[in-house]
């Protein structure tokens, strides 16, 4: 296998704190007895009707900018074409948050919270995602007028894998209804599938413009360098990438920091 000689380790932890908005690179996290890591999605934004507002459904949410104090108990949200800036307590002013973001928004909507285990996408698989530096870079070679930066705001990986070559981190699945263990620093995961993707990454971060070709061309890249140990069984399409994971069993909040190294379990 390409990669088996190489050292993996944990390079970067991004969390985000209100799901859709932007992410908070960290150098240490807690995970939760959930499997969570904490402060990611723990807060969500819905209308009064139950839906949830993200970046799937709502280009607004793409020019909303948020930024967190270094304790996470205080948000600012900014947006820069309508000269709006305020700063928040995320605990304290919940209604001066959901009356900024109903203007903003132009209809009511309420910031919720779930401090168990977050808002993920994937309930069956709700734990942190990988992906490896060296994946956030090629696909950044596959798209010359994107930014390795850029990239990674657009899938929006939770646990950042260095060390390793481009998509080390397919080994981390199996096939349907199995999974790989793997350990990061102390804490043991499941790595569930490769992460089927949605509208987000083929649009501009911080406009919501759409980049001509984006799923066509990934997919087309993906196929051509999908590494030939690869378990394909999971893609039944190529747009994949990053994998899904989920922790079990965890009988205490644990800590993961950078520099934590990363190992398949044998």
């Amino acid at each position: 296998m390409e990669s088996i000689n190489k050292t993996p380790f944990l390079d970067k932890i991004i969390i985000y704190p209100i799901k859709s908005l932007d992410g908070l690179s960290i150098s240490q996290a807690k995970l939760l007895k959930s499997g969570a890591l904490e402060y990611d999605r723990q807060w969500a934004i819905f209308t009064k009707n139950r839906k949830l507002i993200n970046a799937k459904t709502n280009n607004q949410i793409y020019q909303l900018r948020a930024t967190y104090s270094d304790s996470l108990s205080q948000v600012t949200l900014e947006h820069k074409d309508n000269d709006l800036k305020q700063t928040f307590d995320l605990e304290e002013e919940r209604k001066e948050i959901e009356k900024f973001l109903s203007d903003y928004f132009g209809c009511i909507v309420y910031l919720k919270e779930n401090k168990i285990t977050g808002f993920p996408d994937d309930r069956k698989a709700s734990g942190p995602t990988i992906i490896s530096q060296a994946a956030l870079e090629t696909i950044a070679n596959w798209f010359p007028e994107l930014t390795i930066e850029e990239i990674r705001r657009r899938f929006r990986a939770n646990l950042e894998i260095n060390g390793v070559s481009a998509f080390w981190e397919d080994q981390l699945f199996a096939k349907k209804n199995q999974w790989v263990n793997f350990r990061v620093g102390n804490v043991d995961f499941k790595g569930i599938k490769p992460c089927p993707r949605c509208i987000v990454p083929t649009k501009n971060s911080y406009t919501g413009a759409i980049t001509n070709n984006f799923k066509k061309h990934f997919i087309t890249k993906r196929k051509e360098t999908l590494p030939s140990w690869v378990n394909s069984s999971q893609f039944n399409h190529f747009y994949r990438v990053s994998v899904n994971t989920k922790i079990v069993n965890l009988q205490q909040e644990t800590s993961l920091k950078v520099g934590d190294k990363v190992e398949i379990m044998k």
